[in-house]
């Protein structure tokens, strides 16, 4: 794996950030092909010591304002257009996702709304159908007010993409595994399609962030997150990041981080940063303990269904194998019962925090249809299998057996009592 295009290097060819015109700013050279490993990036990238102190973390820059040279003659001007801290951050997702740009907002759903700004009124997107409820809301309830139209479609089989593309179609999102049903989308094949009718390809990567799956690699244009989950991970940061290649769309969209303003913090950018360094880490122990609660649910007889793309029963299993490096953190299942029993189980655990949001490091259990879904008309929910008795669960970094046992205990209480 080796490092993208984007930023700098230093004088150990190790990637740092470069503010304002974006990687190709005149103190800043081209990156070199070092072939840096995934964690060596997630340490390194837009990480380089301050040159004016020495300090190997890079320091806390909270000023909203910085001195020109000369008029016009400046490396930051005023943080809502860039900031140190920000740029730092932006040159360690694009070298994550194999990009030579990077975005960092303030949501996720800022970034959802900034790249949809990009489009002319008139313009039609096609959406996979099982998408994030906040992304749906927005296309649904928001984007039209722009007059921008959105078809959702069952992109699992890809075929459906072609029926739907319109002459004024200049979209596809795609969320692979989605939420929270983990049903996954073909980013090569639905990239091929999409190209041959001269459309971008988004694909909203939150779910297995850039240590498992780089969908730029796989054909796609922009990728996004909500940073607040697996990148930032450790629930205390609310973030949106996006990288590409493409020259022309990148000018887009930095234009529109600065005309908007959906930027985060320095201190949030800080944050984010911090957690990117143990990325690789988090992410393999998450995958390890999910695979293992998921064998657990499988094997348990207050349980109907287990949804996770690492086994084999997965109907999408061998894509998950073809496209994805790993399988994640997120397990969802069905519990033997109806929303009753789940509700008895989510307040019977006691590792399994009930709450919203995921990928911290701590365990998290939800229940869709009445928590991240509930926006979604019922019949909408039930043709996506977002049923009454789905619980969702994001699996932390603790130990696996604890987990375990805490989901088994919680689920004879809960079936017990149907």
């Amino acid at each position: 794996m080796s490092p993208a295009n984007n930023t700098a290097t230093d004088a150990n060819g190790v990637p740092i950030a470069v503010p304002s015109s974006r990687f190709f700013s005149s103190h800043a050279g081209p990156i070199t092909d070092a072939g840096y490993g995934f964690g060596t990036l997630a340490i390194h990238a837009g990480a380089s010591p301050d040159p004016a102190t020495g300090a190997v973390i890079p320091p806390l820059s909270l000023s909203t304002t910085f001195k020109q040279r000369a008029v016009g003659d400046f490396v930051y001007e005023y943080s809502r257009s860039d900031n140190p801290n920000r740029a730092n951050l932006e040159a360690a997702i694009a070298a994550l996702e194999h990009a030579k740009h990077g975005f960092a907002f303030s949501s996720g759903s800022a970034t959802t709304a900034t790249v949809l700004n990009t489009l002319q009124p008139g313009s039609h997107v096609i959406s996979v159908n099982d998408v994030y409820g906040g992304t749906h809301r927005y296309l649904n309830k928001v984007a039209g007010s722009l007059g921008i139209e959105t078809t959702f479609v069952d992109l699992a089989n890809v075929a459906n993409l072609r029926d739907v593309v319109r002459e004024n179609t200049r979209l596809v999102w795609i969320e692979t595994p989605t939420n929270p049903t983990l049903r996954l989308v073909d980013i090569a094949a639905v990239s091929d399609i999409a190209h041959e009718a001269g459309l971008f390809v988004v694909v909203d990567n939150t779910f297995l962030s850039p240590y498992f799956q780089n969908p730029l690699d796989l054909g796609a244009d922009l990728v996004v997150h909500s940073a607040t989950k697996y990148i930032n991970g450790h629930s205390d940061v609310v973030m949106g990041v996006a990288a590409t290649n493409n020259d022309a769309l990148a000018s887009k969209i930095r234009f529109l981080q600065n005309a908007i303003g959906a930027v985060p913090s320095p201190f949030d950018c800080y944050q984010a940063q911090r957690g990117i360094k143990t990325l690789h880490l988090r992410m393999r122990q998450h995958a390890i303990n999910a695979q293992r609660v998921a064998e657990f649910l499988e094997r348990s007889e207050y349980v109907d269904s287990v949804i996770y793309p690492g086994l084999e029963s997965h109907p999408q299993h061998e894509l998950a194998k073809r496209q994805m490096r790993g399988f994640g953190g997120m397990v969802s299942f069905r519990i033997k019962g109806n929303t009753h029993t789940a509700d008895r189980f989510l307040q019977r655990t006691h590792l399994f925090t009930l709450a919203e949001s995921l990928g911290g490091v701590e365990s998290l259990a939800e229940l869709p249809a009445r928590m991240t879904h509930a926006g979604l008309a019922p019949e909408e929910r039930n043709e996506l299998g977002i049923t009454e008795n789905l619980i969702r669960l994001s699996v932390g970094v603790e130990d696996a057996d604890d987990l375990i046992a805490d989901i088994a205990n919680a689920l004879e209480s809960a079936v017990s009592e149907n």
